[in-house]
């Protein structure tokens, strides 16, 4: 880390100083000019980066190229004893549920599953992702469902007549489906745990896709259910059916696909990379949504599958930068050991990534008086951070917060000048200058920054100053 004092020569009359001009100059003061040093390793921070599936950090992974789409519905082993695993550290637990694990008689909600998981996530350091999901081939609506009277959409003897599909245009659908959404609503938005929820609808895994869609009207409310039910919740539209991902994107969702990776396996002719994702994004006109809200991929089979069937590791790679993603789920299954490095390098692009170039503030400052605390900030991942968090400056003890939105820090270099009222409580001295970027609910810091100098309480050292 660089820090060079600069005073100002007697021959200047006037000065720029915290990006206004100011005469006349104060010709004794000095300006503390810190260079810190940039690092390179791979930073787990809050809402971006792989995601575990289905489980925890540091619970086992799953075996060969197989996984399980029925979440958990109890905890996992004791955080302090979690076995090591060949995997990425992750900030974020994806979980997904059908509805018959968590309401399995009517108006009987089992919320115990998604407590219990959001107190494992927070107890291994994660946030919680999740999504509710009305069924799929192998698992059925709710029994009650079935009895209830609600139509179905596909007879027995149909080529898919052995999975009972619901009408989803059935009004009592509706009314059964959101009241297991509202209800989940008001559980848990805003929770500080949950980093975010997927709008699940109709079709297998709730997708909103297949051959029984509803009516569009009937879509459209099952998709607003969700801004209704979880207006403090990050939200994110599936990706499959284009009216649906158009509407709940401009509804303010951001959206996710599920089979990126796909470069066409053996026997197909389709391929999701090279034949719909890349088009149906700009047909949508959705290339910017990762501006202000996130993007999230999930791998169509796993990356041993991949490699299994010889695709190519940089186009996939390349291709989920190009979405700007923050997230990423690889079904926690393993990475194969000759991908691992290029993995590596993924992870330091993937969502935001935050390293302050320049810091300039004065050298000496006098309590109560007000000082200029200016910074050069870049971003050198694809996407920005979704959540608040607070930029602040802490004088010895004493913390500053700063007037920025960081949440508008798109890749690239960012410009933060302040002007700062040092605290009349300040005893003189000298004290240690740190910077930190705090979440706002225990106003501690939250974010890893690419710098050296990070503290054991997560705050930055990155200089001092003389308080008179």
């Amino acid at each position: 880390m660089q820090h060079q004092a600069r005073g100002r020569a007697p021959a200047i009359v006037a000065s720029i100083f915290g990006g206004l001009l100011m005469a006349p100059p104060v010709l004794s003061a000095q300006t503390t000019i810190v260079r810190p040093t940039e690092i390179d390793d791979v930073l787990v921070n809050p809402g971006m980066g792989i995601e575990t599936f289905q489980r925890f950090q540091g619970q086992p992974l799953n075996e060969g190229v197989r996984w399980s789409e029925v979440g958990p519905e109890a905890t996992g082993v004791d955080a302090s004893a979690a076995a090591h695993v060949d995997f990425p550290a992750s900030s974020v637990a994806y979980l997904r549920w059908f509805w018959s694990q968590l309401e399995p008689r009517r108006g009987v909600y089992r919320w115990s599953i998604i407590d219990d998981a959001l107190a494992e996530a927070r107890r291994y350091g994660q946030r919680l992702a999740i999504r509710i999901m009305p069924y799929d081939d192998k698992h059925p609506m709710p029994d009650w469902y079935l009895r209830s009277g609600a139509k179905r959409a596909n007879a027995p003897t149909d080529k898919d007549g052995a999975i009972w599909s619901p009408d989803a245009n059935d009004p009592l659908y509706f009314r059964y489906w959101s009241a297991l959404i509202l209800e989940a609503g008001r559980h848990y938005d805003g929770h500080p745990d949950l980093n975010h929820v997927d709008v699940s609808t109709v079709g297998y895994w709730g997708e909103g896709w297949g051959p029984y869609l509803p009516e569009w009207p009937v879509q459209q409310q099952l998709i607003e259910l969700y801004f209704k039910a979880f207006p403090r919740t990050l939200l994110l539209m599936n990706f499959d059916a284009l009216p649906a991902l158009q509407y709940g994107v401009k509804l303010g969702g951001g959206w996710r696909l599920d089979c990126w990776g796909d470069m066409g396996a053996p026997g197909r002719s389709f391929a999701h990379m090279k034949d719909f994702y890349p088009q149906q994004l700009a047909r949508g006109g959705l290339q910017d949504v990762w501006q202000t809200r996130p993007v999230a991929l999930e791998t169509c089979w796993v990356p041993e599958q991949w490699r299994q069937w010889n695709f190519p590791l940089k186009p996939i790679l390349d291709q989920a930068l190009r979405w700007h993603a923050s997230t990423i789920n690889i079904k926690s299954s393993r990475i194969p050991a000759d991908w691992k490095t290029a993995f590596d390098a993924f992870q330091k692009q993937i969502g935001y990534r935050f390293v302050l170039k320049k810091l300039e503030y004065p050298s000496q400052v006098t309590r109560g008086s007000m000082a200029a605390v200016n910074m050069w900030w870049f971003n050198g991942g694809v996407a920005p951070i979704y959540r608040s968090y607070s930029l602040a400056l802490a004088i010895g003890d004493t913390v500053i917060a700063l007037d920025t939105d960081i949440r508008r820090w798109l890749p690239g270099d960012a410009v933060c000048e302040n002007t700062i009222a040092v605290p009349r409580e300040l005893a003189p001295g000298r004290y240690p200058v740190r910077v930190g970027l705090l979440d706002p609910a225990t106003r501690r810091p939250a974010i890893q920054l690419a710098i050296a100098g990070r503290q054991t309480d997560g705050w930055y050292q990155v200089g001092e100053i003389v308080v008179y």
